[in-house]
């Protein structure tokens, strides 16, 4: 789970954070690179072909490999394809390829999203999915300092080699995206050395519509046979959770761009250093779940997460200042950390392994879909209003959160009450 948590969080930033950073250097305005943060999108509506993933068996890698680990390897192979045609897009000359290959790379993310964490979850009992989610989190930020602060150095080492005036970003860039296409050799490997999980896909019906129904309808309505009208309060939960990290997350880059922030200070400092606090949160987070349960820290990490973006509001005004930065990243990404980490062990707790592919899908989708639209208009408001403004709105986004987190938690309470 180490290793194919990183394969899982290196494309994620290289078609939504760094992404962003590229294109902000390149001089793309701010409404435009909020509009392409709905590349992202794919990663909200992967539900559609989860099912899929979870039923259908591929020619040839499917007898080879295994159900789970020949859907990996397709969706890897996607990934480093689109990567590479990312590498040798131009965001100034070659917008619309590049942005062709980033909805690639997001399409076979998310498929590779949908397979691991049925991998994950059908590869040990419920007592140790914290566990796996702890490991899986390890890799994930391990590929996010690789994908975030690498990525940086990268692009600004091959930028120096180059002194041909306007080429020169594209040799930087185009040889840290090659790099990063190579490293997804990491996830592939791991595929081919792991043993497929012991439970069994279910016989194929002989009859269409009885394939269809079980394949398309029963994962879904087995989550609400569940949870009967529960199941409701619980995905509004789910959509909501997240919301004011992700939205804030798009224009972090452009922010640090415009701040007159350098590459080595923001690899340093936001991708580095932050990373190691999100691990270290992920880390307090799983061991305070474990300890007071994961309702209790999913209410703090909450809290916290909302509180630390109005930090960001601070910092925008106070200017440009890396001590100041540090101590902001500090917080915020200590905050994720502890959120992120009750967040996973608790959507893994509602899925039933039968259906695990599609239901955490169902569950993960969920959680982007209502964060990733409203961040497609974050340039246009930064834009109107402002860096400061923005960061003070995604904050109060985490009111509705909360509330919604105690009522959730209250009804369970009270089904505990009854049984």
């Amino acid at each position: 789970m180490l290793t194919l948590g990183f394969s899982a969080g290196l494309p994620l930033l290289l078609v939504l954070g760094t992404l962003s950073f590229r294109l902000r250097e390149a001089g793309i305005d701010l409404a435009t690179i909020g509009f392409l943060s709905w590349i992202g999108l794919a990663y909200g509506i992967k539900w559609m072909w989860a099912p899929l993933v979870d039923k259908l068996l591929i020619p040839f890698l499917s007898s080879w490999l295994g159900r789970r680990r020949a859907w990996l390897i397709v969706a890897q192979t996607l990934i480093i394809i689109g990567l590479i045609g990312m590498a040798i897009s131009n965001p100034q000359t070659d917008l619309k390829q590049l942005v062709l290959f980033a909805l690639l790379v997001a399409f076979g993310s998310a498929t590779q999203d949908i397979a691991l964490d049925a991998f994950r979850i059908e590869s040990a009992a419920a007592q140790l999915q914290g566990a796996l989610a702890a490991c899986y989190q390890t890799g994930y930020r391990l590929a996010m300092i690789w994908a975030g602060a690498g990525v940086l150095w990268l692009a600004s080492v091959y930028s120096e080699i180059e002194t041909h005036g306007p080429l020169q970003m594209d040799l930087g860039w185009t040889s840290a995206y090659l790099w990063m296409a190579a490293s997804m050799g990491v996830g592939v490997l791991t595929v081919f050395l792991s043993s497929e999980p012991p439970v069994q896909p279910s016989k194929p019906s002989p009859h269409l519509k009885a394939w269809l129904y079980s394949t398309l309808i029963e994962p879904f309505a087995d989550f609400y046979e569940r949870y009967k009208w529960r199941a409701i309060s619980i995905l509004a939960l789910i959509a909501i959770y997240r919301i004011s990290d992700i939205v804030m997350g798009i224009m972090a880059n452009p922010f640090y761009v415009d701040m007159g922030y350098t590459k080595t200070e923001i690899a340093t400092v936001t991708k580095i250093y932050g990373v190691v606090m999100t691990l270290l949160g992920a880390f307090i987070g799983g061991s305070l779940s474990i300890r007071f349960g994961v309702m209790r820290i999913l209410i703090w990490g909450a809290c916290l997460s909302a509180v630390s973006n109005l930090l960001f509001s601070w910092l925008s005004l106070h200017g440009h200042d890396v001590r100041a930065l540090i101590a902001v990243i500090s917080a915020d990404n200590l905050s994720s950390g502890i959120a992120s980490a009750a967040f996973i062990a608790y959507l893994s707790s509602l899925t039933n392994v039968k259906y695990s592919a599609t239901q955490y899908a169902m569950l993960s989708s969920v959680m982007l879909l209502l964060p990733k639209f409203l961040a497609g208009f974050s340039g246009l408001y930064v834009s109107q209003f402002g860096y400061s403004s923005f960061f003070i709105a995604t904050a109060l986004l985490g009111c509705p959160v909360l509330i919604l987190l105690f009522f959730v938690d209250s009804q369970t309470r009270h089904d505990r009450l009854e049984q």
